[in-house]
């Protein structure tokens, strides 16, 4: 009987691996992966160049990975076998009980090259030029990470670039600090919510010498139930409660524009098409652009500010217009000509450098600063 069992276990076995390779070879390969956010592998050239390389074989393993039949049921599926091991990592980001916090990479070798950019661009604009660095959820929600995790010391860093560039700084370390107990950063994802976004908008304002709207002078609107983000889709951890977005800021006089050739483009304060898609943040002013503006005539002044960011500003762009009567936004992974000759040609009043901490120890786009 033990024998004839250990035979049907095998055949079971080999009929499962059929059938997945015989699934393989007929559904139709997936472009893009909804769960994880991105583009999938494509199925690799073969020929003789890329076997003499080795690279046909790594595009191969890539490929078959990302084109598995059920993959994101797979990727689940691993998570919660490893959570019932015990594990609170998963690739690169920790399950704190119903919430999802990156780990984060250390500064290096291009974070000091980043400040020196920073730098540059103080020497070059004719404008003062500010420092604004965002504690990432490690850094203010580091109580809940589980004992001994290891992740970097943004505080420290963040003091450390103010005195390494000798620059004016917006303290959002401060004002999320002391507001660790509110919900500043979504569960399921990286960033921060419309009310730490807030919070980041009333440091900018303080910063640059403005006051800023009291927050219950807004009226906050739910605009989504079922937003599950960048960290949801990293780590496999499919199994929480989606998170909420919501909209703060009224869109009645507000106007958005971005270049395009030949002329403008019109653009909502709030791209609600994106709600019906898997990418819900990127609502806020609809996602990643080179540049684009933020106007309004009924701001409580006349000044112009230039924000040279990462996506964290998309979520504080709306507050920043309720104060400032032109938002600038470069993004410079997109955005190729010098921002110093920019801030010139629009006349800003100052240039805010804001980057979340993640993002600017990594990101390898900040050299064009020194243009």
């Amino acid at each position: 009987m033990t024998k004839r069992y250990g035979m049907f276990l095998s055949v079971l076995f080999c009929a499962f691996l059929c059938g997945l390779g015989a699934l393989h070879l007929t559904l139709p390969d997936r472009a893009w992966s909804e769960t994880e956010n991105r583009t999938l592998a494509k199925r690799p050239d073969f020929t003789a160049t890329s076997i003499a390389d080795g690279t046909f074989m790594t595009d191969a393993e890539d490929y078959i990975a990302d084109q598995f039949p059920g993959r994101d049921g797979w990727t689940g599926l691993k998570a919660r076998a490893e959570q019932l091991l015990g594990k609170s990592e998963f690739r690169g980001v920790y399950l704190c009980g119903d919430t999802l916090i990156n780990r984060g990479d250390e500064p290096g070798e291009q974070a000091e090259k980043n400040l020196g950019y920073v730098s540059a661009l103080a020497e070059t604009a004719e404008v003062p030029v500010y420092l604004g660095l965002i504690p990432t959820a490690s850094e203010i929600w580091g109580n809940r990470l589980p004992a001994g995790a290891p992740v970097p010391n943004q505080s420290a860093f963040i003091r450390r670039a103010l005195e390494e560039t000798g620059l004016s700084g917006v303290d959002y370390l401060s004002a999320l600090q002391g507001r660790a107990g509110e919900k500043l950063y979504y569960r399921t994802d990286h960033h921060w919510t419309s009310l730490g976004a807030y919070y980041g908008y009333a440091a900018l304002c303080e910063a640059l010498g403005e006051k800023a709207v009291s927050i219950d002078s807004f009226t906050p609107k739910t605009a989504s139930r079922d937003f599950n983000g960048t960290l949801y889709s990293t780590s496999g951890v499919h199994w929480l409660t989606p998170d909420t977005i919501e909209y703060y800021v009224p869109e009645e006089g507000v106007t958005v524009t971005a270049p395009q050739e030949g002329g403008e483009e019109s653009l909502p304060l709030y791209d609600r098409a994106y709600l019906a898609k898997k990418d819900k943040y990127s609502s806020f002013l609809g996602g990643n652009r080179p540049e684009c503006v933020v106007k309004n005539p009924n701001a409580a002044t006349d000044r112009k500010i230039l924000l040279i960011r990462d996506s964290y500003a998309d979520a504080m762009a709306p507050f920043l217009s309720q104060t400032f009567a032109e938002v600038h936004l470069l993004d410079l992974r997109y955005y190729r000509l010098s921002p110093a000759e920019y801030a010139r040609e629009n006349g800003v009043d100052g240039i805010v450098v804001s980057y979340s901490v993640q993002n600017f120890v990594t990101d390898k786009n900040l050299v064009f600063l020194r243009r």
